[in-house]
């Protein structure tokens, strides 16, 4: 019998070709230069048996929603019938080909195997393939393999275990997809046409709308008014020390500091009454720093933002390639515990080969090995991001290789011992007030040897205090601070946001951030520069000289992406294997988001006109993908989650048409 095998990507299907064919793979070309497809033998189990195989792939969705045609003009009619208007679900024009391919080889096959990427796009993607295939051959037997990584021994278990495609998950990106165009195309023809006589540099912008991208951009705006609206109180504290064995030891105020210096100075005075301090309490502890949990796509995202100063979406661009090359586990997961099932010391093992942290991996091995601390998620789906196999430059590149170093050493770091030291806390009562001073001792570093990411370090050795001696000050103060403004927000905590509040996926969240990017509604700049702004309706910070230095830029393919997904077809096609802005590429730990004056003005507009749930905070979007889980679970079906959905934002849009005049005065003061 003949069997198809379909994976997401080309290099996928190249790499489980070579490995279910062991090497004896002949190889055909398709309609689409990218595409090979691999001819094969190999043993399934019953009731396929042995089989003649074609390995073959897609490049992502094959198919698009779309208005039908009659909509598409933006004069064909208002947009708010869009909500509702019919659309069409058709293969796209760019993947003809591909899809050409998969009925070719689908008219002889008696069994058709899915190897798309194990979450809920790949399932969308799996269901895609399978009716394309169907519509050939219509008595099509459909398994799907599931799998995490490229090892050898991985992939033949997923070909050995097939599993059914899991049509829930499938549903649930097929109603994102249907609402995201639906409110991608009525609201950025709304927001356009609405706006374009309330500036003059408007007046030929596309100002696009996301379901996604509006809450990400109203955290931006958010912290910005923070800053900029932030006004510095002083405070004052008390500060003592005292002299020991040629030590300056300085005591903080357990009140910390007070914002009435009167106040302030009368606990001063009461407190002066006597010259000695006695010593309330030592207390010596052991202490620790807890290796970090299993990686998780959102932690990877975080931590390659702080860590290595990469935007989110290059770290992920890059654990996709590690992943497609057999170095890293996929990378997309919730989960932050290991099965206990693992062999972990199989992948520490290879390891040991690395000179850089080969003897470290052989230490765990030869008694330090620890099972790795337990996250509460599991998404059921995939392990939390490891490496499956060894690689050293110059194999992959220098930056490829930073994001590889970053996965190895968390994940030798997560099956190590936590780092232990010793702490002491010295407490004073000075006149009835609390004076603290503590010290940290690290006596065993563990993970921190392989993970240079925390910082963990001895602090300055304190002199001996004996529990109810009196101690001489030499030294009593009352000293003068102010507070602070709160930065601006860094990439790693914008992430930290959307997740805490359920904007995105964690497959996705990097996506919307690069979206506020290539719009233009905000910029990524170097931290500190080039100061702080107190008015953020005068400055343009889409034109600043330095804003190129982490804008990336709207360029290419992602204006080019932008512009099509406003005109009211496929405003939101929530595909992989689409267009994609090359926005805030450069840049990551050491930039920070400020929004552009037309990012704070579409904020603010609909901020103004006072929604219960504004379009710019995280409530309507959060609801919604509450409810693609609920679909996932079965609780709800598809149809009645659009409907839901499409019935919240319709609210929403009727009471922002009614007060426009508000949105066009607060955009009408984007400088012109």
């Amino acid at each position: 019998m003949k069997v198809l095998c379909v994976a997401e990507k080309p290099s996928i299907a190249k790499s489980v070709a070579q490995i279910l064919g062991g090497g004896r793979v002949n190889v055909r070309n398709t309609g689409n230069k990218f595409i090979k497809n691999y001819d094969f033998t190999y043993r399934f189990p019953a009731p396929w048996g042995e089989a003649e195989v074609t390995m073959t792939s897609v490049v992502g969705h094959i198919m698009a929603a779309d208005f039908d045609a009659r909509y598409r003009s933006w004069q064909s009619c208002a947009p708010q019938e869009l909500f509702h208007s019919q659309i069409v679900i058709k293969v796209d024009d760019d993947k003809k080909a591909v899809a050409q391919n998969i009925r070719t080889e689908s008219r002889h096959a008696a069994g058709l195997m899915i190897w798309t990427d194990c979450d809920r796009e790949g399932e969308h993607i799996g269901s895609e393939v399978c009716q394309i295939a169907r519509e050939a051959n219509p008595r099509l037997a459909v398994k799907r393999a599931r799998f995490s990584n490229l090892e050898r021994q991985h992939i033949h278990a997923a070909a050995q275990n097939p599993q059914e495609l899991d049509q829930r998950q499938a549903d649930a990106v097929g109603a994102r997809i249907e609402i995201d165009l639906r409110l991608g195309a009525a609201f950025t023809r709304f927001q356009t046409l609405g706006l374009r006589d309330s500036s003059q540099k408007l007046s030929s912008s596309l100002i696009s709308y996301g379901s996604c991208q509006f809450p990400t951009l109203g955290f931006v705006v958010d912290r910005f008014k923070r800053v900029a609206g932030f006004v510095p109180e002083c405070f004052w504290y008390i500060s003592v020390m005292c002299r020991r064995e040629d030590i300056d030891v300085t005591f903080k105020w357990k009140r910390n500091h007070l914002f009435d210096r009167m106040a302030v100075t009368l606990i001063m005075e009461r407190c002066l009454e006597a010259t000695e301090a006695r010593v309330v309490s030592v207390v010596k502890k052991p202490t620790s720093k807890w290796r970090p949990l299993p990686l998780t796509t959102v932690e990877l995202q975080k931590r390659g933002s702080m860590f290595l100063g990469l935007s989110a979406k290059r770290v992920m661009d890059i654990a996709e390639k590690l992943y497609t090359q057999g170095f890293v586990s996929y990378p997309r997961t919730e989960t932050d515990r290991f099965d206990p099932g693992m062999d972990l010391q199989a992948l520490v093992r290879k390891q040991t080969a690395d000179n850089n942290w080969g003897a470290y991996a052989q230490g765990l091995l030869d008694g330090g090995f620890r099972a790795p601390r337990q996250g509460k998620n599991d998404d059921h789906a995939h392990p939390p991001i490891h490496p499956v196999a060894h690689v050293s430059m110059p194999a992959i590149d220098h930056e490829h290789h930073r994001v590889y170093t970053l996965i190895v050493q968390h994940f030798l770091a997560c099956c190590s011992d936590d780092a232990k030291g010793e702490s002491v806390e010295i407490m004073l009562d000075w006149s009835r007030e609390r004076f603290s001073a503590s010290g940290l001792t690290v006596l065993q570093r563990n993970y921190l040897d392989v993970y240079p990411y925390d910082r963990w370090t001895s602090t300055q050795m304190l002199p001996t205090f004996t529990q109810g001696e009196m101690v001489p000050l030499t030294e009593t103060k009352i000293k003068e601070g102010k507070t602070t403004a709160p930065n601006y927000l860094t990439e790693a905590e914008l992430i930290a946001l959307m997740d805490s509040n359920g904007i995105g996926t964690d497959a996705t969240m990097a996506e919307h951030i690069e979206t506020i990017l290539t719009r233009q509604y905000a910029v990524k700049v170097p931290k500190g520069a080039p100061g702080r702004y107190p008015d953020p309706l005068t400055v343009d910070f889409a034109n600043a000289p330095w804003a190129g230095s982490g804008r990336g830029g709207a360029s290419g393919r992602g204006q080019r992406a932008g512009r099509r997904g406003a005109r009211g077809g496929r405003a939101a096609r929530g595909g992989r294997g689409g267009a994609a802005g090359s926005a805030g590429n450069s840049g990551g730990g050491n930039m920070e988001f400020i929004p552009t004056t037309l990012g704070v003005a579409l904020v603010e507009g609909y901020n103004e006109i006072g929604f219960e749930k504004s379009l710019s905070k995280p409530l309507l979007r959060k609801e919604m993908e509450i409810m693609m889980r609920e679909i996932c679970d079965g609780r709800k079906t598809k149809n009645e989650v659009v409907n839901e959905s499409i019935r919240m934002y319709e609210e929403v849009f009727e009471r922002a048409s009614a007060q426009i005049r508000v949105l066009r005065e607060v955009s009408g003061r984007w400088p012109g």
